[in-house]
This record gives structure tokens, sequence and C-alpha cells, in this order.
């Protein structure tokens, strides 16, 4: 299956973020599935690097890792919301790339099924 994940909540506040890539993760474990992961909105800031957690707090960021370190993931940013949140494209972690609409529309798609968080 060919999984699109759009996320737009804030990576940390809710578990909308957290309980999506939970989900990605376990897709993209299987060599079947391809996984893509596209940021929007609030949900941008969870790829800067740098980020320091209080203990105990889960990370978003080891979690988009796994889906990156899957055969067939792939991460990628709104472009537009991170200009508006003031990321750079170098503070992205590894693997994570600046999207645009259009290659959302791209991969909404290429898509056989899109979950939104």
């Amino acid at each position: 299956m060919k999984a699109l994940f759009i996320l737009n909540a804030a990576p940390y506040g809710s578990e909308l973020i957290f309980n999506g890539l939970r989900l990605a993760d376990t897709l993209v474990k299987r060599d079947y599935n391809e996984v893509r992961v596209y940021l929007m909105g609030d949900a941008a800031v969870a790829v800067k690097q740098g980020q320091k957690l209080p203990e105990g707090f889960y990370n978003i960021q080891v979690m988009l890792n796994k889906v990156l370190r899957g055969p067939h993931g792939s991460v990628g940013v709104c472009g537009v919301c991170m200009d508006a949140r003031g990321i750079q494209a170098d503070e992205l972690i590894q693997g994570t790339h600046r999207g645009s609409l259009e290659e959302l529309a791209d991969w909404s798609e290429w898509a056989d099924k899109v979950f939104v968080f």
C-alpha cells in the first residue's frame, strides 16, 4: 500500500502527531508498504534540529527517523509553513526536505490512502 500521512498539529501538546507517526511507523516496517509523511502548519516545527525535550516526553524526531529509515519512507515539510515559523532548510533534521503544495498534490495522487492527523 502507498500511504500518505498529512500531519498538521503541533508536535507537542496533543497526541495527534504522536498517533499518526505510530501508525506510519507500523506501516513502514512492512516491506510491501511505502509511507510518505508531509508536515504542514504547526507540525513543521517537528523537524527543527536541536530540540531539547523534558525527560519522559516522547520524541517526535526519533519517530520521524523511524519512518525515514524504513525501506520506503519519505518526509516533506511545507515550505510556506517553514517560512512562517522562521525555519531554514539547513535546520531540518537529516533526511527531511522542504516541500511544496505541488509535491503534496503529487503525493496525494500517488497514494492509495491518505491519513490526516
